[in-house]
């Protein structure tokens, strides 16, 4: 796979793209294990997989500073291990487990980090945007400098919240960036099927919002654009919205069968344009590396992986005294 056009590989850094091909490598590899794990009953409730939509959260995570906040939907575990969140934490929390960052309570969609500002993690369709406006109004009142970015799907697009967001965000200059990941399928609907407008970053025109669209599946596509919707926002211009297209291998969720896409549709999108094969080209034509070193690199993220897994799997399960815990903020 050639470099797409319009990404400058050149320019870029041996240490950068290296670091891309690991974030992407380790989400993949992780997304593959909770898949397995999810099929041998270690993990319950709903488990909804980022393979083949890397590229998105490591190129926007490759843009942020210290301060930044970062929300998602429930697909939300390459965020958490692209944002820096410890895989061992990541895994136990899945399988419910007391070493989870959530104590075991959270799962697959419930799951939060105030160290590394990652706040979800959410089951209600187009529920975060609201809440990651909200970060942006407390980080324009605070006068930080920092940006919230609010990351949702193609079907959550359609939900009046996101509008309603759109409105405040825009009234108020508040510095957020709704990244709309657009996988192309809604739940089990094709995007073309349930949407009346074709590009979705033009629906913030009637707020004044500027947007455009990204080629998702280009994880230096995806930085470079981000990084111009963190200097408008910075800049104190208001909010942005990045429409970045990209594409699900998996189906919804581990429960849904995919039956309304071709295996040739998926097929043909994984050999022309997956963003972990892109990059690896990228660094073997530039003779960044060698087949031996990305080798030894896969050894090592499939190391971490296992070793995450193995901690989940000897870790507790969370004691009933945990039910009372975690309910109501105390107050200082």
């Amino acid at each position: 796979m050639a470099a797409r056009k319009g990404t400058r590989s050149t320019n870029v850094p041996k240490e950068e793209l290296l670091e891309f091909y690991r974030s992407m490598l380790l989400i993949r590899r992780f997304e593959e294990k909770a898949g397995q794990l999810y099929g041998m009953g270690l993990i319950g409730g709903f488990c909804h997989l980022y393979i083949g939509q890397e590229a998105v959260v490591v190129g926007l995570e490759a843009t942020a500073n210290a301060g930044d906040q970062r929300i998602t939907s429930y697909r939300d575990h390459g965020h958490m291990l692209a944002c820096g969140m410890d895989p061992r934490g990541v895994m136990a929390e899945l399988t419910g487990r007391a070493g989870g960052y959530s104590k075991g309570k959270g799962g697959s969609m419930h799951m939060f980090s105030k160290e590394k500002e990652f706040y979800g993690g959410h089951g209600i369709v187009g529920a975060q945007v609201p809440i990651g406006t909200g970060l942006a109004f407390a980080n324009r009142y605070r006068a930080n400098d920092a940006v919230s970015f609010t990351y949702f799907g193609d079907g959550s697009a359609n939900q009046g919240q996101v509008y309603e967001s759109f409105n405040m965000a825009a009234l108020w200059m508040l510095p957020v960036i709704f990244v709309i990941e657009n996988n192309q399928y809604a739940m089990g609907t094709a995007q073309r099927r349930s949407t009346s407008t074709p590009n979705l970053h033009s629906r913030g025109k009637a707020f004044g919002i500027p947007g455009e669209e990204v080629d998702g599946m280009d994880v230096l596509a995806v930085k470079a654009a981000g990084a111009k919707a963190v200097r408008h926002c910075r800049a104190g211009k208001g909010p942005y919205i990045l429409e970045v297209k990209t594409y699900r291998y998996r189906g919804h969720s581990m429960s849904d069968p995919a039956k309304y896409r071709t295996r040739e549709e998926v097929q043909k999108v994984r050999e022309e344009r997956d963003p972990i094969d892109h990059v690896r080209q990228i660094l073997l034509t530039g003779k960044h590396a060698g087949e031996d070193d990305l080798k030894t690199i896969d050894r090592e993220i499939k190391d971490i992986v296992n070793d995450a897994t193995e901690f989940a799997r000897e870790s507790a399960e969370p004691t009933a005294a945990e039910l009372w815990t975690d309910v109501y903020d105390e107050a200082v």
